[in-house]
């Protein structure tokens, strides 16, 4: 972690960029998880000091690992969802759950366990502060997938974070999604899409972790193709691929590529561009996670985003 960006430096320049914030606005974060051990404890803390534990909801879908057993906000255990059904019964739990909420709360953000929130710091002090100046009815981030780099980074260390221990990231437009709303409006397209109108905004970051770790990255994914296999989950997508098989499209995608590259830079991005509208739903529009790991440029992650996750 850069001692350059601590939390004072990072609240001093959010505060001249932005001034005197709102009222801080009722925040509920929700997600859906199973056998996400590795992730679930740092999805928790960050969400916990963002919006608060007790605003949390995780729906438990059949773990079998203890990663929801004792955590400091509310679990959920489903029964299953049914065979075939998966991600319309996903995007209707959180959909449904979501409009009941805003009645209660101002926001409900709706994320995987691997995609971290982060507002840009040069300009908020944290997404409290953010959401308190973004009065946007849905809100979508600019997403990074953070890649590990396997040629010049090595293990992930747990319990120290991971940004700062991986340096690098892939622009991902299909990830700069509605994941933040302030109105009743249905996601759809495994939260890709909703029905309400949406630009991305450059300064919310999604720190997508999906790649962040060679050897997490084999686990998970020969955990998800179990599942394409027996019951179906994820066709059409990389649930159907090997643990080996993605670690070692990680591992070329990143062996040529030297380690002095250019900084990602937000304004060189038209956020309209990032979403397209078909019958009523506006979603994200870009490669998925295969073809954008093999062709999208690796970057640098920003220096004032080390450490937050």
């Amino acid at each position: 972690m850069s001692s350059s960006w601590s939390l004072r430096r990072r609240r001093r320049l959010a505060e001249e960029a932005g001034g005197t914030s709102a009222a801080p606005p009722r925040i509920a974060v929700l997600t859906i998880a199973r056998d996400e051990g590795e992730m679930l404890t740092r999805w928790v803390d960050h969400y916990g000091r963002a919006a608060g534990h007790e605003n949390l909801i995780v729906f438990d879908d059949g773990s079998t690992d203890g990663s929801t057993d004792d955590l400091s906000c509310t679990v959920q255990r489903l029964p299953g969802f049914r065979k075939g059904n998966f991600e319309a019964g996903r995007m209707g739990l959180a959909s449904g759950v979501a409009q009941g909420l805003l009645g209660i709360y101002d926001v409900v953000i709706f994320t995987d366990v691997d995609e971290f929130l982060v507002p840009d710091p040069a300009r908020y002090a944290n997404l409290s502060d953010y959401l308190a100046r973004r009065p946007e009815r849905v809100i979508a981030p600019f997403a990074l997938n953070v890649v590990h780099h396997t040629a010049v980074e090595g293990p992930m260390v747990s319990g120290k974070p991971i940004v700062g221990q991986r340096a690098y990231a892939q622009f991902a437009p299909l990830m700069c999604k509605p994941s933040v709303k302030r109105v009743p409006a249905a996601w759809t397209l495994a939260s890709h899409g909703i029905k309400a109108p949406y630009v991305p905004d450059p300064g919310l970051f999604m720190l997508h972790m999906k790649f962040a770790d060679v050897d997490l990255l084999r686990r998970q994914a020969d955990r998800r193709n179990e599942l394409a296999k027996s019951v179906g989950r994820g066709k059409g997508s990389s649930w159907g691929r090997s643990g080996d098989d993605l670690a070692g499209l990680l591992t070329t995608a990143t062996a040529s590529v030297g380690a002095d590259v250019e900084e990602f830079d937000p304004t060189s991005v038209l956020p309209a561009r990032l979403v397209r509208e078909e019958d009523g739903v506006h979603r994200a529009v870009g490669p998925g996670h295969i073809d954008n790991l093999r062709n999208q440029p690796l970057l640098r992650i920003p220096e004032r985003l080390h450490g937050i996750v």
